[in-house]
């Protein structure tokens, strides 16, 4: 080797570790800038509040602002998919629900996988799905709206915050399970759902306890089943879908995560996932949540990676018992 051979060598690996030594220490600093959350519903829906605790908590525990961006459409495909084309820096995350996973199952517009585009943070929380009706549809509970929808097949609705959502994927597979057929309504997040349902414009409507349980105190909605395997004692009146329905060992409930682009470096996955483990350790941070009867998960990247494969397959299942077909 000649001797400029030899340097240029030389300067190459001494470049190399100046390029690895400004990495290291760029994730060392993590965060030095306002970070950006993605939420796939628009503003005031139960995955948008949520994630916005997390954000506030977060916000105080990494030293930067943590910014919620609402990007709804598409069955949550819009967020997922500026999310999996944004740096892999740390700096754009992707506050999911399991729309995550179903739109990439039902819309044949998807184009991220969400196994393999995205790296797990942390499952953050999961909600029970409560069965809620117009208070002037002339029924008294599940059983009786059963009974009526068998007798008017095709003639009655059921609403959704959006089509390949866990509300519509829920609501289809009792659908099909309760041998009933409703006529499905698709809208763009759950706050217009809701004003819809709640002027009587749709029928009945499956969302987060969370959602619902200040329209059911007030009596603009009727609560008829709650998705948990027990009761919740926020609603201890009002029975368990397995309960009020002949589907056994049944449980719908909403949960939520973060991930982040693939390719975001290890240290900054781990910097994020003990800031919301910190978050489910505090004493104040859990009562908002279990005000909202909300279930605190956690655990470390690798428990929410294991938890969306294995999800990924039982909705698959779902989806194609149900016979819905990709959009």
């Amino acid at each position: 080797m000649t001797k400029i051979l030899r340097q240029f060598v030389g300067s190459l690996a001494a470049g190399a570790t100046l390029l690895s030594a400004g990495a290291v220490l760029a994730q060392g600093n993590y965060p030095d800038k306002p970070i950006r959350m993605l939420v796939a519903f628009p503003a005031g829906g139960p995955a948008d509040v949520t994630a916005r605790l997390f954000a506030q908590y977060m916000t105080e525990k990494l030293g930067q602002p943590v910014v919620v961006d609402n990007r709804p459409g598409a069955g949550g495909t819009v967020a997922s998919t500026v999310a999996a084309r944004a740096p892999k820096d740390g700096y754009t995350l992707l506050y999911n629900t399991s729309s995550f996973l179903l739109g990439a199952l039902t819309y044949s517009s998807a184009t991220h996988n969400p196994l393999k585009d995205f790296v797990p943070v942390v499952r953050t929380v999961g909600v029970p799905l409560v069965v809620a009706m117009y208070p002037k549809v002339s029924a008294k509970d599940m059983q009786a709206f059963i009974a009526l929808a068998k007798k008017r097949p095709g003639k009655m609705n059921y609403a959704s915050s959006g089509a390949g959502t866990i509300d519509h994927l829920a609501f289809a597979m009792l659908d099909s399970k309760l041998g009933i057929q409703l006529t499905h309504v698709p809208y763009k997040g759950t706050a217009p759902t809701l004003a819809d349902l709640i002027g009587g414009q749709t029928e009945i409507f499956m969302t987060t306890l969370s959602t619902v349980l200040p329209f059911v105190q007030n009596k603009q909605l009727t609560a008829l089943a709650v998705g948990s395997k027990e009761r919740s004692p926020l609603l201890p009146n009002v029975p368990t879908v397995a309960e009020a329905t002949s589907i056994a060992n049944v449980e719908l409930t909403a949960w939520n995560g973060i991930v982040a682009p693939a390719g975001t470096p290890k240290e900054v996955v781990e910097r994020l996932n003990d800031a919301v483990n910190m978050a489910l350790k505090d004493a104040e941070f859990l009562k908002k949540l279990e005000a909202s009867g909300a279930e605190p998960y956690g655990g470390t990247p690798a428990d929410y990676a294991k938890f969306l494969a294995d999800e990924q397959g039982r909705l698959a299942k779902v989806i194609k018992e149900a016979g819905l077909e990709r959009q």
